[in-house]
């Protein structure tokens, strides 16, 4: 297994916390094998294997215990025999009946820290506020990070230059299955091409009862050539109507929130630098994983700036980050991230070959009156900051420790 300490780093202050641990994110983005690094990082802590409890309820063996009843009931039988406190670890969650209830129950009963996961076609964030009243704590497990990926190849393909490293990773994306393929180019494309159908089939289709699901597969395939675009519903249908295409403003909304909610793409809004507000209007999207939309729609190298920009926001969400696309006048900062009462600008592009360009990204952050850090990032081997404002490496910025 890869470790991934960036997310490990999030979820550790919460380990032996009354609150329910739940892990979320895109179908097959590594939420089960989370759970069992959450296990050997208890282990290291000195807990012994028998404190352990871990169920996948979609295993056929635990069908049995797939209403609350049965659970709690088996649950209560295997701490009789346990000594100290017990760590539960749930895969599946929603395959229990009344699991809400079970849980909670569990919670308050007995010494117990919970770890859960589910289908995100039955477990989103507005239902576990109901479910479990705020008795949580939610974690979003996205796809390999660049430093992960590169751990990654190392085992499937041996040591390499970071460059072509990097590459791979703008072709393939980080999802963790890849290294069961050994990041084999067309056993690849056809894996992310299956997540992307049983994404949008079971946890959009299916879960919002989508009837016009030829209008959605459009509505995505615009999301992914437009990444870190700035648009609307209004404008998205506008342009479906000048393809002869009628789309209600409202559906498409609904669609993008449901594409959303099932961690497909993630919406940022945009904030006025000058006036401090956030920005009702023209949203950009991101999508989880960039090796999806080279899968499915492919343009990942024509579209280089575009996806540079995406796997930076998908990098800083990892990291915990709140983002947000800062306007300043008529022009854009790309990224205002900020953590813990800290904030930092952000500019990425491809190159920075000409003095057009190198006036461009840096000229905009030096307009930003504050003394928070500001970062160009690009591909570019050499440190070509100034006035104070930093420029490093995208690849060395990614492999930065937390």
């Amino acid at each position: 297994m890869v470790n991934r300490p960036t997310i490990m780093k999030r979820i550790e202050p919460f380990i032996d916390t009354d609150l329910i641990k739940v892990l979320t994110g895109m179908r097959r983005c590594g939420k089960s094998v989370m759970l069992q690094l959450i296990g050997q990082e208890l282990l290291r802590r000195g807990v012994h294997s028998e404190q352990i409890l871990s169920l996948n309820f979609e295993d056929m063996d635990n069908r049995k215990l797939c209403t609350a009843e049965a659970l709690h009931a088996w649950v209560a039988g295997q701490m009789e025999n346990t000594a100290g406190r017990v760590y539960l670890f749930f895969d599946e969650i929603q395959e229990v009946s009344d699991w809400q209830i079970c849980l909670n129950s569990l919670r308050v009963k007995y010494d117990c820290d919970i770890y859960i996961t589910g289908s995100n076609a039955h477990l989103l964030s507005g239902e576990l506020a109901t479910y479990l009243g705020g008795r949580y704590a939610e974690f979003v497990i996205c796809p390999f990070s660049f430093a992960e990926f590169t751990d990654l190849y190392k085992e499937a393909k041996g040591e390499a230059d970071p460059a072509q490293v990097f590459r791979a990773y703008m072709a393939f994306g980080g999802m963790p299955f890849l290294l069961n393929l050994g990041l084999a180019s067309e056993p690849s494309r056809q894996y992310l091409r299956d997540v992307y159908n049983s994404v949008v089939l079971k946890d959009i289709v299916r879960r919002h009862s989508i009837r016009d699901v030829d209008l959605l597969e459009r509505i995505i395939l615009y999301v992914l050539a437009n990444v870190g675009h700035p648009f609307s519903a209004t404008s998205i249908s506008k342009y479906f109507k000048n393809e002869g295409r009628c789309a209600q403003p409202e559906t498409i909304l609904n669609y993008l929130n449901a594409c959303a909610q099932a961690y497909l793409f993630y919406p940022v809004r945009r904030q006025d630098l000058i006036g401090k507000k956030i920005l009702s209007v023209n949203e950009k999207y991101y999508v989880a994983d960039h090796g999806l939309r080279e899968a499915v729609y492919g343009k990942n190298t024509r579209d280089i700036e575009l996806v540079l920009e995406n796997i930076v926001f998908m990098e800083l969400f990892r990291r915990g980050f709140h983002v947000t696309v800062g306007k300043l006048g008529a022009a854009e900062v790309d990224f205002v991230a900020e953590r813990n009462g800290e904030r930092v600008y952000i500019q990425v592009c491809y190159l920075l070959a000409t003095q057009d360009t190198l006036d461009r990204e840096f000229g905009l952050l030096a307009k930003i009156k504050d003394n928070y850090p500001k970062l160009v990032l690009s591909l570019d081997e050499f440190d070509m900051g100034r006035e104070g404002i930093q420029h490093r490496n995208i690849r060395t910025f990614l492999k930065e420790e937390v």
